[in-house]
C-alpha cells in the first residue's frame, strides 16, 4: 500500500478551529481556515497554497465559511463580531456586532443570508444585501451554538448547541420544527452533499441521520473521543479526528475502518473533503492545515506517484 504523505500548510501560529471548501469553480475550488490567531486564511484548495489573509478581527476567530463560487467569505469571532469579506480583495464588506462570541457562521444556498450562532445562544439571519438591517432572530438553545448549516436548499436552519440539542428550524416562520437530544457534547455535525444525510460527531461517536426524518440511522465508535468527521461527497467515506492527534478513514457502507494517519503533533479539531472528493483537509491543535489523499498513490494537486521517490511535498 502507498505511504500516505500529507501536505503541510503552514502559516498560522495557534489551533486551527475550522475549515470550509468553496464548491468547484472555473479557477479550482479553494479552502478557508479559521485559527484563535485572529487571522482566516485562504488557500488553493487543490494543493494548499497561501493566498491570503483576512485581516480585521481582534480575537480567536472560532468559524470561517465561503459562499459556493468563492466570491464571498465569513467569519465569527472572539471579538463580538461576524465579518462579511470580499474574498478576492480581502476586504471586509460588512461587520455584523454581537453581544458576545460567534462561533457558527453559515451561507444561505443562494448567498443572500448569513446565520450566526455563538455564546449568545441566539440563532441569527442577516440580509446580506441590507447590511444596516436588524437580522431575524430565529430562535434560541440553553447553551452556546457551536454549528448553525442550512438544509433543505434553505428552507429549513439546522443548528447544534452545549445544551447537547440538534434542532431544525423553519426560517419564514421563526419556529423550531424538529430537534433530539443527545447524551453528551455535541462536537460537530456536518451534511452530506444531496442533504439528506447529517454526521453528528460527540464523545467516541459518531452517528448517521436522516436529515428530513431527523432519525438516527446508523451509529459506530472512533477509539478516541472525536471532535470532527465528514463524509465523502459520493458517500463513499467517512473521514474522523479527534483527540489522538490521527486522521481515520472508513468505508461509508460497512463502517469498517480503512485506515488510520498520524501526522498531526495535537489533537485534529476539524476535518472536511474538498469538493470532488479527492482529498480532505484536517486542521489541529498544532496550528497547521494538512491536506490527505483520499486515493492514495494517486497524482493530484502536489502529488506525484509511482516515480519511486518518497517525496514530502510541502505547500507554503
Amino acid at each position: 500500500m502507498a505511504k500516505q504523505t500529507p501536505l503541510t500548510c503552514s502559516g498560522h501560529t495557534r489551533p486551527v478551529v475550522d475549515l470550509s471548501f468553496s464548491n468547484k469553480t472555473e479557477d479550482g475550488y479553494f479552502l478557508i481556515s479559521a485559527c484563535k490567531d485572529g487571522k482566516p486564511m485562504l488557500r488553493q484548495g487543490e494543493t494548499g497554497d497561501w493566498i491570503g489573509t483576512f485581516l480585521g478581527h481582534k480575537g480567536a476567530v472560532w468559524a470561517a465559511t465561503l459562499n459556493h463560487n468563492a466570491l464571498r467569505a465569513a467569519t465569527g469571532a472572539a471579538d463580538f463580531s461576524a465579518n462579511l469579506w470580499d474574498a478576492v480583495k480581502g476586504d471586509v464588506i460588512t461587520s455584523y456586532p454581537h453581544k458576545h462570541i460567534v462561533k457558527a457562521v453559515a451561507f444561505s444556498p443562494d448567498c443572500t443570508r448569513l446565520l450566526t450562532g455563538g455564546q449568545e445562544k441566539i440563532i441569527r439571519s442577516f440580509l446580506i444585501e441590507k447590511p444596516d438591517a436588524d437580522p431575524d432572530i430565529i430562535g434560541s438553545h440553553e447553551g452556546a451554538i457551536k454549528k448553525v448549516i442550512w438544509g433543505d436548499d434553505g428552507r429549513t436552519m439546522i443548528t447544534a448547541a452545549d445544551d447537547k440539542s440538534i434542532r431544525k428550524w423553519d426560517p419564514n416562520s421563526k419556529n423550531e420544527v424538529q430537534r433530539f437530544d443527545l447524551e453528551s457534547a455535541i462536537m460537530d455535525i456536518e451534511l452530506s452533499k444531496e442533504g439528506d444525510i447529517m454526521l453528528v460527531t460527540r464523545s467516541k461517536s459518531i452517528a448517521i441521520y436522516d436529515t428530513k426524518l431527523f432519525t438516527k440511522l446508523r451509529e459506530f465508535t472512533m477509539p478516541t473521543n472525536a471532535y470532527s468527521a465528514s463524509l465523502h461527497p459520493d458517500k463513499k467515506f467517512i473521514v474522523a479526528g479527534g483527540e489522538d492527534f490521527k486522521l481515520y478513514k472508513f468505508d461509508f457502507q460497512t463502517l469498517e475502518e480503512l485506515d488510520s494517519y498520524k501526522s498531526h503533533f495535537g489533537p485534529v479539531h476539524i476535518v472536511r473533503f474538498s469538493p470532488d472528493g479527492e482529498l480532505f483537509a484536517s486542521g489541529s491543535e498544532d496550528g497547521t492545515v494538512r491536506l490527505w489523499q483520499t486515493n492514495v498513490g494517486t497524482n493530484y494537486g502536489l502529488w506525484r506517484c509511482g516515480s519511486g521517490e518518497d517525496d514530502t511535498p510541502i505547500a507554503t
